[in-house]
C-alpha cells in the first residue's frame, strides 16, 4: 500500500482516492475500501455513500470552497485538499478555513502535487496528512517540518504570533 506522511509519521494509506466520477461505477465494487471521493459525486451519492460499511471522505479542488462541505462536516473522518499544481495556494485557505471557521477536528489531507518545500507552510495553516508527489521522498520529507523555528504570522499551528509572544 501506499505510504504517506500523518501526524509526521510515514504511516500505510488506508484511504483509496477517486479521481473521477466514472471510476466509482458500482459501489458494491468498493465494498470494504474507504474512500476519497470529488465533492460532486459526494454530492450525488451522499446517501449511497453513507451507507457502506466503510468509510468515506471528500476531496475538495482547489476551486472549491469548505463551505460547500460545512453542513457535512460532522461526518467526515477526513477532507482532502488538492493542489492542482504546486504554485495553486488556494488550498491553503481552505485548510485554515476548516480549522478556523468551521472547527474541523478531522484529518486535512494535502493530495495532488504536493511537494517537500511546502509541508512546514501546510503544516501550519491546519494541514495534518499529506499524499506527497510520487518523485517526493516520504522519509526525507519529514525533516521539512523543521526547516524553520519560528513563524511571524499567526497560524493555525501557533495563533499567536511572534511579536505577541515575544512581549
Amino acid at each position: 500500500m501506499p505510504k504517506l506522511i500523518k501526524n509526521r509519521a510515514v504511516v500505510t494509506d488506508e484511504w483509496t482516492l477517486i479521481r473521477e466520477a466514472n471510476e466509482l461505477v458500482d459501489l458494491a465494487s468498493q465494498a470494504g475500501n474507504n474512500l476519497i471521493v470529488p465533492l460532486s459525486v459526494w454530492q450525488e451519492c451522499k446517501d449511497e455513500l453513507l451507507a457502506r460499511d466503510s468509510k468515506t471522505a471528500v476531496w475538495l479542488n482547489s476551486n472549491e470552497l469548505p463551505e460547500q462541505l460545512a453542513t457535512d462536516l460532522s461526518r467526515l473522518d477526513l477532507v482532502a485538499l488538492n493542489f492542482p499544481v504546486f504554485s495553486d495556494g488556494r488550498s491553503y485557505s481552505s485548510a485554515r478555513e476548516l480549522r478556523a471557521t468551521y472547527k474541523y477536528n478531522g484529518e486535512i489531507r494535502a493530495i495532488g502535487d504536493v511537494l517537500i518545500d511546502q509541508l512546514f507552510y501546510m503544516n501550519r495553516c491546519g494541514f495534518d496528512a499529506f499524499d506527497l508527489r510520487d518523485d517526493q521522498n516520504v522519509e526525507r520529507a519529514l525533516t521539512a517540518f523543521d526547516d524553520f523555528h519560528e513563524g511571524y504570522q499567526a497560524s493555525i499551528d501557533r495563533p499567536v504570533p511572534l511579536f505577541r509572544r515575544r512581549a
